[in-house]
């Protein structure tokens, strides 16, 4: 994508750029938002642990999402079949950390007050999500929950 800056051949002056900047950090920037933790990395940057990951679902997801991730009081299944085939583990961790807000699931600092989750836990949370996908490439859901229309 081409720069937007005019000295860049892009077709916006600086004060332009500096008033949508402005408009963006006053309107959706929180200051001091990240001062309760040290955010997760985007990307892991050590190998997951399954039964960690368990032990960290347990503590921090499963009173939302029911044990085993089969479903629960405020929160969806996330053990499905289906929605583990769809989504990578790169889209599972980050919905881990940034949550689910249009639908009220917390982003990593929000399931235990005051217990934001560490880099590892996130890591070891989505290798036990990841470990319980169905791995047969030709069905990636279980036929009890496939209903044809």
């Amino acid at each position: 994508m081409p720069a937007f800056a005019q000295s860049a051949g892009g077709m916006l002056t600086d004060k332009q750029i500096d008033v949508i900047s402005s408009g963006i950090r006053s309107n959706w920037s929180r200051q001091g938002i990240l001062d309760s933790g040290d955010p997760p990395s985007y990307a892991p940057t050590s190998m997951g642990d399954v039964q960690r990951g368990q032990a960290v679902y347990e503590t921090y997801c499963e009173s939302c999402h029911g044990p085993e991730g089969k479903g629960g009081p405020k929160g969806s299944a996330i053990t499905n079949n289906s929605f583990l085939a769809l989504v990578s583990d790169q889209g599972l961790r980050t919905i881990v950390i940034v949550g689910r807000p249009e639908l009220g699931a917390p982003d990593w600092r929000g399931n235990v007050p005051g217990k934001p989750m560490s880099d590892q836990e996130v890591t070891d949370v989505v290798s036990w999500l990841a470990w319980r996908r169905v791995h047969n490439s030709e069905q990636p859901y279980s036929v009890s929950n496939y209903e044809p229309h």
